[in-house]
């Protein structure tokens, strides 16, 4: 997939020389030239480069200029150029990807496209990641989100640049991890960015148990309760997993026992 790109540089000389050396690499696309800073602020937003080249310093707007006008949340990625070494803590400042000096080191070049590939390939993946989880969360009757929706059949579960999609009667048990939860389905186990508290509420409609602050159960895996010392209870489910459940958590034994306790 090519790098959409756009040249910002007041000398027509550099942007020239720059747009061959780019040219070469293969994957970059020039979707413009702009020579000052106020060409460039009205040509990124209808553009849409996904990484600019931009000169520090041009007549009137800088390209510090240019970063506060369109915001730095909003700016693609900016590789600033120029030929002082002075702009370079400002640069990284206002989060630009790399720092390029005049005149412009093949290697040092070659090292700037490689960190621009990789940044915009990770925010890809994210994106799609994103699409495909929203994409997955419509496919409810309602066109109401799977994943958010307590009560849903479903879980999409981003991961990397592909969306897992799990169906809530599979899973056997859930565990806190941080400010995520661990799903155990079988022999596998996929990550979600999600509280245990969020889970809880999500699972309880599908027959979960909260045993312990950190744990979720599926009370169709439970097999065997078994009471410990200290007031506990081992759950055993059907695949051997043993998991506690704590004496906070005692009003869970009448879901588990299926009112038998």
């Amino acid at each position: 997939m090519s790098i959409r790109t756009l040249l910002v540089d007041d000398e027509e000389l550099a942007r020239r020389g720059l747009r061959i050396r780019l040219e070469r690499a293969g994957d970059v696309e020039i979707v413009g030239e702009c020579a000052n800073g106020r060409e460039a602020i009205a040509a990124i937003p209808r553009l849409a480069p996904e990484l600019v080249f931009l000169d520090v310093q041009m007549p009137e707007v800088t390209g510090f200029d240019v970063i506060e006008a369109i915001g730095a949340e909003a700016a693609p990625h900016i590789i600033f150029v120029t030929a002082h070494d002075q702009y370079a803590v400002r640069a990284f400042e206002v989060h630009a990807l790399d720092y390029l000096l005049k005149p412009i080191d093949d290697e040092r070049l070659t090292q700037a496209l490689r960190r621009a590939r990789f940044s915009l390939a990770s925010r890809r993946d994210e994106n799609l990641a994103s699409r495909l989880a929203a994409a997955v969360a419509s496919m409810s009757t309602g066109g109401a989100a799977v994943a958010a929706r307590p009560g849903s059949d479903r879980l999409a579960i981003p991961i990397g640049d592909r969306v897992v999609v799990v169906r809530v009667a599979d899973i056997d048990w859930v565990e806190a991890a941080g400010n995520y939860v661990s799903i155990h389905v079988g022999k596998k186990t996929w990550l979600l960015r999600e509280t245990i508290a969020g889970m809880d509420q999500r699972l309880a409609p599908h027959g979960f148990a909260r045993i312990h602050r950190s744990t979720l159960v599926s009370i169709e895996r439970v097999a065997e309760l078994r009471t410990l010392a200290n007031g506990e209870f081992a759950v055993h489910l059907h695949d051997g997993t043993t998991l506690k459940l704590t004496r906070s958590y005692r009003h869970a034994l009448d879901a588990l026992a299926g009112g038998g306790l």
